[in-house]
Parts: structure tokens; C-alpha cells; sequence
């Protein structure tokens, strides 16, 4: 299958990333310095982390956060390739099952508008950087690739949905194009991966009540 690119008729303003304290923060042109998303959202399952490292000790924690991050990051490459019209390169036998087994949800997507491409929102106060923009099935969402050892209860993972609904939100500012559906794509280890297809508005409340917490501390 070859996808293909919509060309956006203006640029992003160039974000500088920097880190401060373990806080990964956004500084547009303008001199703002915004969090990203993801540190936004991190009160979200703060508790729910903390007693799991407690349960399963720190060493052990350290030891799955860093398997989940790297191939959390790979299959992130290996999506961006493909939709790029470009073949993923595997290096292991477990790379390739886990593409595979998200690879006809990718088939779903079309009209690519942008792919790992960093926004901000002046309205939100929040940055990030968004994995894909494009068409699912027809039409135009926020799509959000994830990795999972286990399927995910959609009433826990809020914070994906509110993490794409700020992207929308960053995008449609930048652009003036909305985007009203989000998609979250979960490639699980050895089981079916799991699809989420959401309004965006759906979770735009709980998004700002995340944000105001962080201000607020």
C-alpha cells in the first residue's frame, strides 16, 4: 500500500525542547515555554505507579519501564517508516510480530497530513509531539500508536485520550483545520491489538481540569 502525503499550506513555528529538573518542556518563537503533554498529564496514574514500584520494587520497575520505552519507540519508527512509504527495519523476530500485528490497523489510514511533528497550543498552554495526523477510516483524526503486555480497560487510559485531544486542539490552532475524531492504536504483545476510536471533545474537560492541576502546583 502507498499512502499518501497532504501537503499543509503554512509551517509550525520551530519549538526548541529542553529539559529542566526531568521536565521536558517546549519554547516557541515567541519565548513561551510550555510543558509537554505528557508531563501535563503524569498526575494522572501518579498513584497508580507509585504502588506498582512499590509492589514490584524498583529495580524490577526500572527494568519493564525501560523494556516498554524501547519498544514503545520502535514501533513508533517502524509505523513512522511505513506510512512514510518506506520498509521498517527489524532487528529482532519480536520487532517484526509487533508490526505486524498492528500493521492492517496502519492500512486504515490515509491523506497523512503530518507525522511526529511538534505543536503547541497558546489557548491550552501545553505542547507535544503529535505520531500521526491523517485520515482513519475516512476521516481526519489524531491517530496515537501505543505498545501494551496486556489489553488496556479503556476506563484506564484516559490520559491517551486527552493527550490526542490536546494534539487536535494544537493542530486545528496552527492550521485551522479540525479534527474532531482521536485514535489510539495499541499493539499488544502476543494478543489482537486493540483500536480506540473517540471524539475529541469527549475528553477536552478532563483535559483542562489536568492542565489547571498542573498550573496549580
Amino acid at each position: 500500500m502507498q499512502f499518501n502525503h497532504v501537503k499543509l499550506d503554512r509551517e509550525v513555528p520551530k519549538l526548541t525542547q529542553l529539559n529542566e529538573n526531568g521536565t521536558r518542556y517546549y519554547v516557541t518563537p515567541s519565548g513561551n515555554k510550555y510543558p509537554s503533554i505528557t508531563t501535563v498529564l503524569s498526575a494522572y496514574n501518579r498513584k497508580a505507579i507509585f504502588e506498582w514500584r512499590q509492589r514490584v520494587g524498583t529495580e524490577e520497575a526500572n527494568k519493564i519501564s525501560g523494556k516498554a520505552s524501547t519498544r514503545g519507540t520502535k514501533l513508533h519508527k517502524n509505523c513512522e517508516d511505513y506510512i512514510n512509504n518506506k520498509d521498517p527495519i527489524f532487528k529482532t523476530p519480536f520487532e517484526t510480530v509487533l508490526f505486524n500485528s498492528i500493521k492492517p490497523t496502519l492500512h486504515r489510514i490515509n491523506n497523512v497530513y503530518a507525522q511526529e511533528l511538534r505543536m503547541f497550543s497558546d489557548h491550552l498552554r501545553i505542547a507535544g509531539t503529535v505520531d500521526c495526523v491523517g485520515e482513519f477510516d475516512g476521516k481526519l483524526s489524531v491517530i496515537d500508536f501505543k505498545t501494551a503486555n496486556r489489553q488496556k480497560d479503556p476506563s484506564y487510559i484516559e490520559n491517551y485520550f486527552m493527550q490526542c485531544s490536546a494534539y487536535a486542539i494544537m493542530f486545528e490552532e496552527i492550521f485551522e483545520i479540525p479534527v474532531g475524531q482521536i485514535v489510539v492504536a495499541i499493539a499488544v504483545e502476543d494478543d489482537e491489538p486493540q483500536v480506540f476510536v473517540e471524539k475529541r471533545n469527549t475528553h477536552v474537560k478532563r483535559l483542562l481540569h489536568f492542565r489547571d492541576l498542573y498550573e496549580s502546583n
